[in-house]
């Protein structure tokens, strides 16, 4: 197998993820390539009451705090796998996951995406999708799944 020189893990900070970025930080150590850690957020969907209506200062207030709060915890991400041995930086992405993270991957030469999968099987996969599926199907790399615990 050739030497990996550029690997992305992507996050979305669930357990599955999390086993993922082990086996991420593993690689990069492995051949001192370097590592990626992506999150992309989503609009944030609001409950609203009534005829469901917010003023737009507070929607910017609400999708500024979670913006804020994903780069905290990309960061943290990057900081440990960094304390593991990796030579690992973050970027925070907005939009629909599986298209960010795969232009990402174009954007960046990257030879392997590690991506974490939840497993989901019948109608939870079938209603809920599977970005994991979507990564597959449009990477323009390699992409190693890993089944979270």
């Amino acid at each position: 197998m050739p030497r990996l020189r550029r690997i992305i893990h992507a996050t979305d900070f669930s357990k599955a993820s999390t086993a993922a970025l082990k086996r991420a930080v593993a690689l990069a150590k492995a051949d001192r390539a370097q590592l990626l850690v992506v999150h992309v957020m989503t609009p944030p969907a609001l409950a609203l009451p009534g005829d469901g209506y917010i003023s737009p200062r507070l929607y910017q207030e609400l999708e500024a705090s979670a913006r804020a709060q994903a780069q905290k915890r990309l960061d943290a991400i990057v900081a440990g796998a960094r304390k593991a041995g990796a030579r690992a930086s973050g970027l925070l992405l907005e939009g629909v996951p599986h298209e960010r993270v795969a232009r990402a991957a174009r954007a960046r030469k990257a030879d392997l995406l590690v991506i974490g999968t939840h497993g989901r099987t019948g109608l939870a996969k079938l209603f809920l999708g599977s970005v994991a599926t979507r990564l597959v199907a449009s990477a323009p790399c390699p992409v190693l799944t890993v089944r979270g615990r």
